[in-house]
């Protein structure tokens, strides 16, 4: 059975993911060190942690029995791009806008 595609938004749409982003933005954790952070039990973090890593929001690197994780640039490039588009889409109504300003103030 194929695993669905996961909607970036839906990812980072859970307060607890992005604070979980939010902390390990400040150092790599490992899965029990995140779950001190949080009111609920270990493999509700867990299932919070599987979203993001296969998101492509962070990686997991097993070192003994401890599994850590790191922040990694996959999902944030895919919602830079999202971003990226409406912020383009943004500024060229702005700059239409100026542009019929200044053809007004031209004609006045």
């Amino acid at each position: 059975m194929a695993t669905p595609t996961l909607d970036i938004f839906q990812v980072i749409g859970d307060s607890s993911r992005r604070k979980m982003l939010l902390l390990l933005s400040e150092d790599r954790l490992t899965i029990n060190s995140l779950a001190h952070h949080f009111e609920m039990s270990r493999p509700a973090v867990s299932k919070h942690v599987k979203i993001l890593h296969n998101a492509g929001f962070i990686s997991i690197e097993d070192s003994g029995r401890e599994r850590y994780c790191s922040l990694k640039k996959d999902g944030f490039e895919e919602l830079k791009t999202w971003i990226s588009y409406f912020d383009e889409f943004w500024g060229s109504k702005l700059k239409k806008l100026e542009s019929l300003m200044d053809d007004t103030k031209l004609t006045n």
